[in-house]
């Protein structure tokens, strides 16, 4: 199996490019849905941080009031750090077992799409690495109107994230979304040739068609060499 990494900047257009894979058959696991689950009213997630932050976080219907659980945490590193560390096991299961499920149905090629990839040490496992890239301005544009929020807001959710400029550093592919979606789009054929390339041996064996063929090479072998055990052994 070859686990592709997908990540980027809040407002980069990482969302877009994750869409695009799933329009080309490309199953994606999506770290922001798995940490909406583990949310959930009653979770073991949503137990630890009602805990740490209180009921003032909550909605009428004792759902997290996740705007509001972002604006505290946006503003406060401290915070911001303490509710990663809480939700982060929850996260990382969850991750697991939908990527286990994608393994159980066959799937050669699975998109992790994790806005943290780099900061939860994620990176080691994904090959190639794919970061979609803005320049800051037009970062803090598109998520100034996207939320309809205050350009001060828009700044600190920003810089409460690894920049973007450090991540591209890191990557094994750049997506520039500073242009037209027309332009992204463009971009995204090259990665998906990219992405699409016949399997090494070791992604291949990482796979299920792969665990099979080794289980049936170990049978064969077995089977031979009791076979030939038992012809020598006459």
């Amino acid at each position: 199996m070859r686990i592709v990494g997908l990540t980027g900047g809040i407002a980069s257009g990482k969302s877009t490019v994750s869409n695009l894979f799933k329009t080309h058959g490309i199953p994606v696991v999506d770290a922001d849905l798995v940490a909406r689950d583990v949310l959930k009213k009653g979770t073991g997630g949503w137990k630890k941080v009602v805990s740490a932050f209180g009921e003032d976080i909550l909605q009428p219907d004792g759902e997290v009031d996740r705007p509001k659980l972002g604006q505290i945490v946006f503003s406060n590193p401290e915070k911001r750090q303490l509710l990663n560390r809480l939700l982060a096991p929850y996260i990382s299961s969850g991750i697991f077992w939908e990527m286990l499920k994608l393994w159980m149905k066959g799937f050669k090629v699975i998109v992790l799409d994790v806005p943290l990839l780099f900061e939860a040490k994620m990176d080691k496992w994904t090959k190639p690495i794919i970061v979609v890239w803005v320049d800051p301005e037009t970062q803090l544009q598109r998520l100034v109107l996207r939320d309809r929020t205050s350009e001060d807001d828009a700044q600190n959710r920003i810089n409460a994230q690894m920049s973007l400029d450090l991540k591209r550093t890191r990557a094994d592919i750049v997506i520039d979304n500073t242009g037209s979606l027309e332009d992204l789009k463009e971009q995204f054929q090259n990665v998906l040739f990219e992405v699409t390339k016949p399997l090494t041996w070791t992604e291949f064996g990482l796979s299920r068609q792969g665990a099979a063929s080794v289980l049936v090479s170990i049978i064969v072998g077995v089977l031979i060499f009791r076979k030939v055990y038992n012809t020598e052994s006459l």
